[in-house]
This record gives C-alpha cells, sequence and structure tokens, in this order.
C-alpha cells in the first residue's frame, strides 16, 4: 500500500519538479532587520517562509501572487531588571509580484513586488513588576520589495531580497523611525 502511493505521488509531482517553469514555489529565508528604526539592531531574524503562485507568463515577464510568514524577536529588555520582557514580531506579507526571465542571464531572475505588510507584536515577562504577557500590538502599511534570484538547479534557487513597508501609524509622530520597516532577507527556495 505504501508503495503505491509512492509511486502514485511521484507520477503526480514529477514531471513538474524539474521544470523552471513551474509555478509554484516554497521559499525559506533569514530576516535582517537593516536601518534605523523602532525594530532596529535590536530585533533580529528567526525565519521568513514564503509562498509564490504564477499565474500569468508574458515573454520576458512572469506575474504572481505570493504570501510570507516570518518571526522576529528582540529580547534585548530580558534580564534587564526591572524591565525582564521578550517582544516576538509575526510578520505577514501577500503582494503580487513580477519576475523577469532575461535571455542573457539566463539563470538570474529579477523580481519586484507591492504589496501589504501586518505586523502582530507579542509580548512576554514582565515591565517594571507587571506582567506583560497578554500585551501585543498591531500594525501594517504598504510594502515594496525587490531582489533577484539565482539558480542552483532547475529547482533549487538562492534568493537575496529587499523589503520596505511604509506602516501606517496613529499614536506617535509619523517620522522615519516610526513608519519605516526595512527587512533583508537571504534564502533558498524550491520550485514545485
Amino acid at each position: 500500500m505504501k508503495q503505491n502511493l509512492l509511486v502514485g505521488l511521484l507520477l503526480i509531482f514529477t514531471p513538474n519538479a524539474f521544470s523552471q517553469d513551474s509555478k509554484f514555489s516554497l521559499e525559506v529565508n533569514y530576516p535582517i532587520t537593516i536601518d534605523q528604526n523602532f525594530l532596529g539592531e535590536d530585533s533580529y531574524g528567526i525565519i521568513d517562509l514564503g509562498l509564490k503562485y504564477r499565474f500569468v507568463e508574458l515573454n520576458p515577464l512572469k506575474l504572481g501572487i505570493s504570501i510570507n510568514g516570518g518571526v522576529l524577536v528582540d529580547n534585548s529588555n530580558q534580564n534587564n531588571s526591572p524591565q525582564d520582557f521578550l517582544v516576538t514580531t509575526y510578520i505577514i506579507q501577500p503582494k503580487i509580484f513580477a519576475e523577469f526571465n532575461i535571455q542573457s542571464i539566463e539563470n538570474f531572475h529579477p523580481f519586484i513586488g507591492l504589496g501589504y505588510t501586518f505586523m502582530n507584536f507579542q509580548l512576554s515577562g514582565s515591565n517594571n513588576g507587571m506582567d506583560v504577557s497578554d500585551e501585543s500590538d498591531k500594525l501594517s502599511g504598504f510594502g515594496l520589495n525587490f531582489g533577484i534570484a539565482y539558480d542552483i538547479s532547475r529547482k533549487i534557487f538562492m534568493q537575496a531580497q529587499y523589503d520596505f513597508t511604509k506602516l501606517n501609524v496613529d499614536d506617535v509622530p509619523d517620522i522615519k523611525f516610526n513608519t519605516n520597516v526595512n527587512l533583508l532577507k537571504l534564502g533558498i527556495g524550491f520550485r514545485i
């Protein structure tokens, strides 16, 4: 029974598994905060996972939709009496994107995306003796990203991308420090 299931799955997925023309790809990235802002040097990336679907091909351009989910952590206030809390930031980024397939540089695929970013900040620990574990905050805003992917093989690629988000804020001054989020993401992807 297990062998039949394995053979069936191979027959379904093998034709597209070795193709650069695959419509889907999965990504695993390492997010790095850059620039001087409220996330700043204190937040560090844990992981960013992405899924892309290419639905239109207009040579040399492919259009598609994508979604990324990432996690950042700020532990600068841990073990820093009287503050002892951790801030975990969960990021969701749906986008539309354009990927370029240029014949003269066929292993390189520049891309650009436009979308929206949702950020959820979760606190855990205590601040001045008060438990802040149930506290959270949400911010969101429009985002732009661009980058380049390099084919290692027909189904595996490396990529580097830059994400810029302009957050909508109500209760703090609308200045670059409070509203601009800049992330550099380095990762690897798999076409399915």
